[in-house]
């Protein structure tokens, strides 16, 4: 089941409300000392239902959760979709982009995910709240923010799921954040990216190489994939679903 409420971002968004969604699988009714890993996803929005998703395609993670019976909670919440918000919000570094100087401030917005959302959740719900049980994940602008929070809030979240992460916006700043981080080697990461999305930003492929390198040497658990035929959109995301699940032990 999911269900939703709203929640706001003083730091972010002032009193502006937006949508938050929390996946509790069926046996959380019926085994009431049962607690359960978490899942934090970015664009929470797109992660259950096409009828809240903006464009109309989600990752159909209620209807995957539901059929496979994984033991799970999965938390999303909605992004800023204020002019450029969502990409303030989801890239730890400020960059330059056709739309001009993009401000990062995803060190605030994992600043809240891990010191007033985590806590909120754990406190509510029945979760195992340790380290080796939460997990981010999230794609494009959120993938890179998974692979961000799992780096410099490493003492929080172990594992993540970083698909189609956009390394490009400022690759030289992200690999600095990651090489100063201190990742510890029982951390495990997937990251992967579509064949078909490969060529949408120059120097993408020497970012995503950079990255698994630096992460590899930091012995991290890591699976990098490139993926057949994939591309840019939930359509492809929600096909990864399963991989990522299982190469993240969940």
């Amino acid at each position: 089941m999911v269900h939703k409420w709203d929640v706001t971002i003083p730091r972010l968004t002032g009193d502006t409300p937006r949508r938050a969604y929390i996946y509790l699988p069926d046996s959380y009714e019926t085994k009431a000392n049962k607690r359960y890993p978490v899942m934090y996803m970015f664009d929470g929005h797109n992660v259950f239902f096409d009828s809240d998703a903006t464009y109309g395609k989600s990752w159909g993670m209620a209807k995957y959760m539901e059929q496979s019976r994984k033991q799970l909670i999965i938390v999303g919440v909605e992004c800023n979709h204020d002019g450029t918000g969502r990409l303030q919000e989801y890239s730890p570094v400020s960059f330059e982009n056709e739309l001009g100087t993009i401000r990062g401030r995803g060190r605030t917005y994992m600043d809240w995910l891990a010191y007033t959302l985590k806590p909120y959740i754990d406190e509510n719900y029945r979760t195992l709240p340790n380290r080796r049980h939460t997990i981010l994940a999230g794609s494009s602008m959120g993938g890179l923010m998974a692979l961000y929070g799992a780096a410099a809030y490493n003492h929080i979240f172990q594992r993540a799921a970083c698909l189609s992460p956009s390394l490009w916006v400022a690759p030289d700043k992200i690999l600095g954040i990651l090489d100063r981080a201190r990742i510890r080697s029982d951390t495990c990461i997937y990251m992967d990216y579509g064949s078909k999305e490969m060529a949408n930003h120059p120097g993408n492929l020497e970012a995503l190489t950079s990255t698994a390198m630096l992460l590899l040497n930091k012995q991290v658990d890591l699976t990098f994939r490139i993926v057949p035929g994939g591309e840019h959109s939930e359509a492809s995301w929600e096909k990864q679903v399963p991989v990522f699940l299982s190469c993240l032990g969940l």
